[in-house]
């Protein structure tokens, strides 16, 4: 007999991360033997607490079509919420809630914190008896999910978009600075990036070749404000301008963080940003220059603009909801789809599993050897590694009324079984 399906996703959203949902839809509805309704945590497992169920089996079939180019997670939600161990009855809710909709098969869409959650239902589930495969899939633009190796996870769904997004934004910003050097001669942008500098690295695909007067300054980088305004200096007495890309977790100074459930700093909900600290800084010290340094702040567009989305991310994560769903039936419980490089000069990828027990809170860092002995930009390693990931096409969006189109489910969702419940971590 068909067993019923959930699928939810946490964490910030990425540009492509519907493609992953609309792959494991597909899978699943070729599979009817095996799957029976296809459910949405509706905000990820807040949604799985409070029984929201979105029946993603009865939307047309157009409107899942069209997930493919709807960015970010206004589809199904997600959330930060976290299951924790001080908190069992959110545990006895989830099985709770799992047996009352006749659950087998569980997809959790998310970074190294949503594959903890997904790996902690999977072990409840076992221990209650519940008889349930709990799949991940993998997605984050902070590409920060695996190992150093890269020998778990090559990349992860959603850094390509970003990572396009910053080369095309770099190119754009060096432009505006060229036209506006002599009266603003420093451009300051801040790139998310929380301790990992995979996402202002991106900036140097503008500019492979090194041409423009460029400084990506990452975490890793371990410069202080002082370290950076020289640097930037000597660059304008060479250049007579300079972009910098500044992540977000370079330590400037005390931003006044705040911090989300996970214990993750929210950069853009801090009282202050690294951007604003460093250009304050260069202007009560000194240019090398006339004319002031001025900031910019690029905050959630980074991870919802499928204008810049990459193709071949896109198509990626759709092949990875996909591969989730052929791990569900083939292999059971307690995997991640993962995305592993083929050797060789010419990009390819193949498709594979890992265990979530590998990759659940797992933090890759940034490989030491891709930073340049200034510590103020990337290596050529660096591009070539990126580069592939970004695509060579925009990707076609459909429009309606001079407008984006993007799928529009219908509020359908399962008939509520338990009684109404609170989750203990928002009492």
């Amino acid at each position: 007999m068909p067993k019923n399906v959930i699928v939810s996703q946490s964490g910030g959203p990425t540009p492509v991360i519907n493609n992953s949902l609309r792959g494991v839809i597909d899978a699943c509805k070729a599979r009817p033997d095996l799957f029976g309704t296809v459910y949405a945590g509706f905000h990820g497992v807040e949604g799985i607490l409070t029984e929201q169920l979105l029946d993603l089996s009865a939307q047309p079939e157009e409107e899942i079509a069209l997930l493919r180019t709807t960015p970010t997670a206004g589809s199904i939600g997600t959330c930060r919420y976290k299951l924790k161990e001080n908190h069992p009855e959110d545990f006895d809710r989830v099985i709770e809630v799992l047996r009352a909709h006749d659950i087998g098969y569980l997809f959790y869409i998310g970074g190294n914190d949503s594959m903890d959650t997904a790996n902690k239902i999977a072990r409840l589930a076992k221990e209650r008896g519940l008889d349930l495969v709990a799949t991940g899939v993998p997605k984050t633009i902070d590409n920060d999910v695996g190992d150093a190796a890269f020998q778990l996870i090559d990349h992860t769904p959603g850094y390509g978009s970003v990572a396009r997004y910053w080369m095309l934004t770099t190119q754009n910003a060096n432009e505006e600075n060229a036209g506006s050097c002599p009266a603003d001669p420093v451009l300051v942008m801040q790139a998310m990036g929380r301790k990992i500098g995979y996402i202002p690295a991106a900036a140097r695909l503008a500019d492979p070749h090194r041409e423009m007067p460029l400084r990506i300054y990452m975490a890793e980088s371990g410069l202080s404000a002082a370290d950076i305004a020289d640097d930037i200096n000597d660059l304008l007495k060479r250049r007579g301008r300079a972009v910098v890309v500044l992540g977000e977790g370079v330590e400037i100074a005390d931003l006044g963080e705040t911090r989300d459930h996970f214990g993750h700093t929210q950069f853009s909900s801090s009282k202050s940003t690294a951007a604003q600290l460093l250009v304050n800084y260069l202007n009560e010290h000194g240019l090398a220059a006339r004319g002031a340094a001025r900031g910019q702040v690029y905050g959630t567009d980074q991870r919802a603009a499928i204008q810049c989305a990459s193709a071949v991310d896109l198509d990626e994560a759709y092949a990875l909801g996909m591969k989730a769903v052929e791990i569900a039936a083939a292999d059971g419980s307690g995997y991640m789809s993962t995305i592993l490089r083929n050797p060789g000069s010419v990009y390819s990828v193949r498709y594979d599993k890992v265990p979530l027990t590998e990759v659940a809170n797992s933090e890759r860092t940034f490989p030491e050897a891709w930073l340049t002995k200034e510590r103020n930009d990337v290596t050529d390693d660096f591009i070539r590694y990126a580069k592939p990931l970004v695509g060579n096409d925009f990707v076609t969006i459909p429009m309606e009324d001079g407008r984006m189109r993007f799928a529009r489910l219908k509020p359908i969702f399962a008939e509520q079984k338990l009684d109404q419940y609170v989750p203990q971590g928002i009492r």
